[in-house]
């Protein structure tokens, strides 16, 4: 017990330590940092940033487009749509005790000491006792998109979380848990249900073989129906997200209708056309390293015969060959603690530690600039207290 609190303690501190330090020159409000200029809003920089406001109206509103008519976004209630349920209804939750900036900050941070305990979890299978320690605190600083969507309201460490989770049971054989944290990944995300097809692949395809000969009732002898009926919980459950947006916004398929949120685009690496809304410059060659570093992971999780977390990594890897934004790294981020798990003999080594020491800089000053520029305009903050 005392070894358990131990660790949790230490997971706590590493998670925290690195988003106060990102925090505390905007509390402060500090003029600049290493001569970087930074926004002189404050805190309120840290909770305006992209797209944290947006969530906060949609705790508030539930969708209603007569409440979300009450903020100065300008709108239409069908692209709130592209913000799934789970994260705002939580900030609404708890926003009622402690306003709802403050609660959005909290679960962003109870969210991602849940990602770091079920990573730490998930790769001390892969790395002996001194390593774990070492390994999360890189994932905890590493990519920097990730230490920023950490450190202001964002659903992506509940996300994070969630997958790390689901994919943690599913390996154990623990199917109806990995189905409930599924749902969970699902209704924060909508690429939730990117799981539930890497599911579908590792349980069906060993089983292809008999397609043609057997008999149902052979097939049931084969298939694992208990693993399929607790996948199934994830395509469901963004079934009720739909039916909720019926309810809400008169529109089964709002989600789908929610203007330029869903950037997938055919064909693939269109992220290199510059003329599309969501890229805007031809300043793109570091893309080419996030497609390399993810090939060479999947090529190494399957060297390792980790086949099941292979099949997300690959799956979910290739869905974001078509995402057409600048924002790649953050649609990325739900592979990364599964790559992590594929080049852990490189990040245990001497010298990536003498790297991390070096890379430490330039992470904290991209998260801060990154973090002072991307703030949405607001005027009138009452609406979203």
């Amino acid at each position: 017990m005392g070894k358990n609190f131990k660790n949790l303690a230490a997971i706590i501190l590493i998670s925290l330590i690195p988003t106060l330090f990102i925090w505390f020159p905007f509390f402060f409000r500090l003029p600049s940092i290493w001569g970087i200029p930074l926004s002189k809003g404050g805190m309120a920089t840290i909770v305006a940033n992209y797209d944290g406001p947006l969530f906060i109206a949609v705790a508030k509103s539930l969708y209603d487009p007569a409440e979300i008519n009450n903020f100065e976004f300008g709108l239409p209630s069908g692209y709130y749509a592209a913000h799934l349920p789970l994260y705002p209804v939580l900030i609404r939750l708890i926003g009622k005790y402690t306003g709802f900036p403050y609660a959005m900050l909290g679960i962003t941070l109870l969210s991602s000491i849940l990602a770091l305990y079920f990573f730490s979890r998930i790769v001390s299978e892969f790395v002996d006792k001194k390593g774990i320690v070492w390994i999360t605190t890189v994932f905890a600083l590493l990519p920097a998109r990730w230490l920023i969507v950490r450190s202001v309201g964002s659903p992506e460490p509940l996300f994070v979380a969630a997958i790390i989770a689901s994919v943690f049971y599913f390996r154990k054989k623990k199917y109806f848990r990995a189905g409930v944290w599924g749902v969970i990944a699902q209704l924060t995300k909508s690429p939730g249900i990117l799981l539930f097809i890497a599911y579908l692949m590792i349980l069906l395809l060993p089983n292809l073989k008999y397609a043609a000969t057997a008999t149902f009732s052979k097939w049931k002898q084969v298939v694992n129906i208990k693993a399929l009926l607790s996948i199934l919980l994830i395509p469901s459950s963004l079934i009720l997200v739909f039916v909720l947006y019926k309810v809400r916004l008169n529109d089964f398929f709002a989600y789908f209708h929610s203007g330029d949120n869903i950037h997938l685009f055919f064909p693939p690496f269109q992220i290199f056309n510059y003329s599309q809304p969501w890229v805007g410059t031809y300043w793109l060659e570091e893309i080419i390293f996030v497609y390399l570093f993810g090939i060479l992971g999947i090529l190494k999780l399957i060297k390792m015969k980790e086949f099941e977390i292979a099949w997300f990594t690959a799956i979910f890897f290739a869905s974001t060959l078509f995402v057409s934004h600048r924002d790649l790294i953050r649609y990325s981020l739900p592979i990364v603690p599964f790559l992590f798990i594929a080049f852990s003999d490189t990040i245990l080594k001497k010298e990536f530690k003498l790297v991390m020491m070096v890379l430490i800089i330039p992470i904290y000053l991209f998260s801060i600039t990154y973090i002072s520029q991307n703030v949405m305009p607001i005027s009138d903050w009452g609406p979203l207290l």
